[in-house]
């Protein structure tokens, strides 16, 4: 039996999730957001510093083109032209990496120089605490929906965690869900016919992905046990 463990996570509009129950919290977190500049939208991911290096491996990029200092962190860039077999076309990409004490953030963009992703960062203010990054929207920039953290949790599987909002409602199953000590919680299936749960709180909503390491039928039991609200 894992001891009862707690933890907080901060998403990159600022809100704080804490999580609880006999669960291992330990592995990394990231937190995911939409953001609209200017009329463009562009999104973002923020996770441990090690982050930007396990994303340029997976695109292929063997070193950084450009390195600049921004905002408490080293900014850093890199220019790659895959191949898109199902539109036959190969892509301009530029990716970007900030890294700061502890925690990083990603940003990947299309057919933008890098002028334009300079000026896109400068409209955001990047604070670091000790539990992630935050963003502020300068002028002309707003968040486009609420951020979303997500990590693994062995044992119950994959969470996505959002605050609630009056367009999930629209998003609920048509039958009542299951209550449990946690929220209510929902059962429904992906294309492929895997499983999936949502829990809904009176404050968030969280979709949770069994892995291999889930027992499915034992989920309304294990999040039962969970306890996830926002943190002050």
């Amino acid at each position: 039996m894992v001891p009862e463990t707690r933890v907080t996570q901060r998403a990159l509009d600022g809100r704080r999730f804490e999580l609880s129950g006999p669960f291992d919290f330990g592995g990394p977190f990231t937190s995911t957001v939409e953001l609209l500049v200017n009329g463009r939208r562009y999104e973002l991911t923020a996770g441990l510093a090690e982050l930007g290096d396990a994303v340029a491996e997976a695109l292929g990029i063997a070193g950084y083109d450009e390195e600049y200092a921004h905002q408490g962190g080293t900014l850093l860039t890199a220019r790659t032209q895959p191949y898109d077999a199902g539109i036959r076309l190969r892509e301009d990409r530029l990716t970007a990496v900030w890294r700061g004490r502890r925690y990083g953030l990603v940003t990947q963009m299309y057919r933008t120089s890098t002028s334009q992703l300079l000026g896109v960062l400068r409209n955001l203010r990047i604070s670091e605490y000790d539990d992630g990054l935050a963003l502020r929207p300068g002028s002309g920039s707003s968040f486009a929906a609420p951020a979303t953290v997500t990590g693994q949790v062995p044992g119950l599987g994959l969470l996505e965690i959002t605050s609630l909002t009056a367009q999930h409602a629209t998003q609920l199953p048509r039958w009542r869900g299951l209550t449990t000590p946690a929220g209510e919680l929902f059962r429904d299936t992906l294309t492929d016919g895997s499983p999936y749960f949502v829990l809904v709180t009176e404050d968030t909503w969280t979709t949770v992905l069994p892995l291999r390491d889930t027992a499915v039928d034992r989920v309304p039991e294990l999040v039962g046990q969970l306890r996830l609200h926002p943190a002050t």
